[in-house]
């Protein structure tokens, strides 16, 4: 299942980051970004609800949902045409939980698959502070945050992805 949201979570930063460089319109945005939040929630819900669930599969599901909720919020923002405050303050909240992940993945690595995941955690994170750092306080360029978004969805989730749907990687 991580392929799968990946390579989505891949197409939706990449295109997320053309739309802050001014590539795509409000609109269009939207519709991608209420497509991946929509898979990404199912999957979320199918890892976290199935029955005989283990606690991975839990914690799984509840990190997918950190996407899943900025993916949707998105879209619903674009639709309605909001400043975006809100999304900044709650991407603030995933920048948060998202580098202690990091950290925590990166001291118990033992694998290229888990010093990897801690990296993207880690990239994740920042990237999430920018979107806040862009929404709330105004205090960086969306030239930049757009040139990071589509360098983080390509080298975090783009890219694995159709390795790992090819079968160029494992995990």
């Amino acid at each position: 299942m991580i392929a799968l949201i990946l390579l989505w979570v891949g197409a939706v930063l990449f295109l997320n980051g053309l739309w802050l460089l001014g590539r795509v319109s409000d609109q269009e945005i939207g519709v991608i970004n209420l497509f991946v939040g929509g898979v990404t929630l199912l999957a979320a819900l199918a890892s976290a609800l199935r029955g005989g669930a283990s606690l991975d599969d839990i914690g799984f599901g509840a990190l997918v949902l950190l996407f899943s909720f900025t993916y949707i919020w998105i879209g619903i923002n674009r639709f309605l045409q909001t400043d975006g405050r809100g999304l900044g303050w709650y991407s603030l909240f995933v920048a948060i939980t998202a580098l202690p992940i990091s950290i925590e993945l990166l001291r118990g690595a033992t694998t290229t698959w888990d010093y990897w995941l801690g990296l993207n955690w880690l990239a994740w994170a920042v990237l999430w502070f920018l979107y806040w750092a862009l929404l709330v306080p105004k205090r960086v360029g969306v030239q930049l945050v757009g040139v990071l978004t589509l360098a983080v969805g390509i080298a975090t989730a783009w890219l694995p992805a159709y390795l790992l749907l090819r079968g160029y990687m494992a995990l």
